[in-house]
């Protein structure tokens, strides 16, 4: 018999007002990319809506591989640093939640994925830090992001020899959508791909248990599967 499927487990917004149908609520959301990345790429997904952070531990126990979404920027007092202008309202319910996954992930040795905001906040958990507002740092003609609610295209470069530089070995163009990104990188992450600009465009935790990788751009809204495919043949 062939082996299931692993099941990935997926964070998910929690929005104040959400409209569908007739309805408009309160919501946990997710955009669909995400769980059908997932199941393309041969796994079964699972959201995560905000709870407890007591609960994180219970939750991961059961899954075989977490995926932090994309969403707001991290609160910048969690990395010590004062809040930039540019930087978006605070979601602390995410952050304090996935924060309690990924630090339950990383004890349990249960292969991990940070997608943009993702990768962000697996680095702050690990204690770096992160630039607040991008077009300062590499100038205003950065192209990390569309307008509102539209992805650029950019060009990232892998770093040879590294997980991410197996799972793609050439440079890619990808789907971005940020304006921060990893400043100070945290413990025993490293930098595993690159934009033209310089700025880290992945980072991952050599000789951890797993796979603990993150990504800057959005896999999920393009066509390539290929680092989701790496997380789903770790947790299998």
């Amino acid at each position: 018999m062939p082996h299931p499927r692993p099941l990935v487990g997926v964070s998910t917004y929690l929005e104040d007002v959400a409209r569908w149908g007739v309805w408009e609520q309160s919501a946990a959301l997710l955009p669909s990319g995400y769980h059908r990345h997932v199941q393309r790429a041969g796994g079964l997904a699972a959201l995560l809506p905000p709870d407890d952070p007591g609960a994180a531990d219970e939750a991961v126990a059961r899954l075989d591989a977490l995926v932090v979404a994309g969403g707001p920027d991290v609160e910048p007092v969690r990395y010590g640093a004062e809040r930039h202008p540019m930087t978006g309202p605070p979601a602390r319910e995410r952050d304090v939640w996935e924060g309690a996954l990924l630090l339950a992930a990383l004890e349990r040795g249960i292969p991990v994925l940070g997608i943009c905001r993702g990768m962000q906040l697996l680095n702050v958990v690990l204690g770096g830090t992160l630039v607040q507002h991008l077009p300062e740092a590499v100038g205003p003609g950065c192209a990390h992001g569309g307008p509102p609610g539209v992805y650029g295209s950019h060009v990232v470069k892998p770093v040879p020899g590294t997980a991410l530089g197996e799972a793609l070995p050439e440079a890619v163009d990808v789907p971005s959508y940020h304006h921060q990104a990893v400043d100070r990188l945290g413990r025993s992450l490293v930098a595993c791909a690159h934009a033209e600009d310089g700025t880290v465009e992945a980072v991952e935790r050599p000789g951890a248990p797993a796979l603990v990788l993150g990504v800057q751009w959005h896999p999920e809204a393009g066509d390539d599967t290929r680092v989701m495919e790496a997380l789903v043949r770790a947790a299998t």
